[in-house]
């Protein structure tokens, strides 16, 4: 019963943080930096996917790619931010997004026990391009300070997500639901990735 639950913590505790932020973002410039780069992975379906399909996967391969996945991702991501936010070109940002969200879902769909540092190197090279959309996108009024913590947080928690999806992988009936999930993640990148979505 609490598995079933679990899931839908992180996404509950985000709509209320995001409501929040959204509710004082005319306040001061902190503010709305931080609603701002908290609602851009969350709202952003091509960023969902793939942050999701993170969680998964380390949920399916287990520890410790349980929690060191997670880890990479946003603390990669924070480097690509920081090269789209002083204007380093990095071509083909929108395929490596879209790209993303295919691998990812392919690797939590096959259940692939990649090695663990196969499996950070393939998570912080995705991270790159989620994090230079970040970092590109940027509202001019927005203080990067807080809009990385915003987008960090927000990345955290479709991670924590995934993750509390990906529990489920003890059980058959959990592990033909997480690989379906891995599957749907695959094919909305397949969409993203040609323009359907």
């Amino acid at each position: 019963m609490r598995l079933t639950r679990l899931p839908l913590l992180p996404l509950a505790l985000a709509v209320l943080a995001l409501q929040t932020g959204v509710a004082q973002a005319h306040t001061s410039s902190g503010a709305g930096g931080f609603a701002s780069g908290f609602a851009h992975p969350i709202l952003g379906w091509d960023h969902v996917v793939a942050m999701v399909a993170v969680g998964l996967w380390g949920a399916v391969l287990g520890r410790p790619a349980l929690w060191l996945l997670p880890l990479v991702f946003p603390l990669v991501m924070a480097l690509g931010a920081a090269a789209g936010i002083l204007g380093l070109p990095l071509p083909a940002v929108e395929t490596g997004i879209a790209l993303s969200g295919v691998v990812l879902g392919l690797m939590v769909a096959l259940a692939w026990p990649a090695p663990l540092w196969v499996a950070a190197l393939i998570t912080g090279a995705f991270a790159i391009f989620h994090g230079h959309a970040h970092g590109t996108e940027l509202p001019g009024t927005a203080g990067p300070l807080a809009y990385g913590l915003g987008f960090v947080l927000g990345t955290g928690l479709l991670h924590m997500a995934g993750i509390g999806f990906g529990l489920l992988w003890t059980s058959p009936r959990g592990r033909l639901a997480v690989r379906a999930a891995g599957l749907a993640i695959a094919a909305a990148g397949g969409a993203f990735l040609t323009g359907l979505a």
